[in-house]
């Protein structure tokens, strides 16, 4: 007997295809959801893994800024201190000045003259006094201008007065302080030392 297959065997080519065509679309979805998934992981782990980094570095940027600010704190600590030591040696090295200073006003006095004032501002001196003459003004500037600590003597002002029978001269004047020259052993020209 012979069989006649009256189903077309097209269609069941077709149908085989379909069912290919669908497993291997399924297959490609299913393996294409996989590599977007662990695509998606490995995005989110090193998203987490960089966060986790700033975190770190932020953390680690501040405690440098405190760091910074407690070594700006300590600069100007230093700088405090080196100011106030610098006023200490300069007040060390000075501590004698005062004393030569005042003893040099009253070397450098002519006899018949006498001081009624004297300011000191910075580095200048202003002298007020009364002589009993006008030469005797002059010659308190030439001591003042041949001394040591002193220089530049500048009369300002100077008034003749009447006062019992006597001719009073009243004057003003300034002159600048200097420090004396140091020798070649470091001792002051003129002190004396002990």
């Amino acid at each position: 007997m012979i069989r006649i297959n009256l189903l077309d065997w097209r269609a069941e080519r077709r149908e085989r295809r379909q069912k290919q065509f669908g497993a291997a679309a399924a297959l490609t979805a299913a393996i294409s959801a996989a590599i977007v998934f662990a695509a998606l992981t490995l995005v989110n782990n090193a998203l987490d893994y960089q966060k986790r980094r700033n975190d770190f570095l932020r953390a680690q940027i501040k405690e440098v800024d405190a760091q910074i600010k407690e070594i700006q704190e300590l600069e100007k600590v230093k700088a405090n201190l080196i100011a106030r030591m610098q006023v200490i040696e300069e007040l060390q090295r000075s501590r004698t000045q005062m004393v030569h200073y005042f003893d040099e006003i009253v070397e450098t006095l002519p006899e018949g003259l006498y001081l009624t004032s004297l300011v000191q501002s910075g580095g200048n001196t202003s002298l007020s006094g009364t002589a009993e003459s006008n030469g005797r003004v002059s010659q308190y500037m030439k001591n003042l201008d041949g001394s040591d600590w002193f220089t530049n003597p500048n009369l300002i002002v100077i008034k003749a007065q009447e006062a019992e029978f006597l001719r009073l001269s009243n004057f003003d004047m300034k002159v600048k302080s200097t420090s004396p020259k140091k020798t070649d052993d470091g001792e002051v020209e003129g002190e004396v030392t002990e």
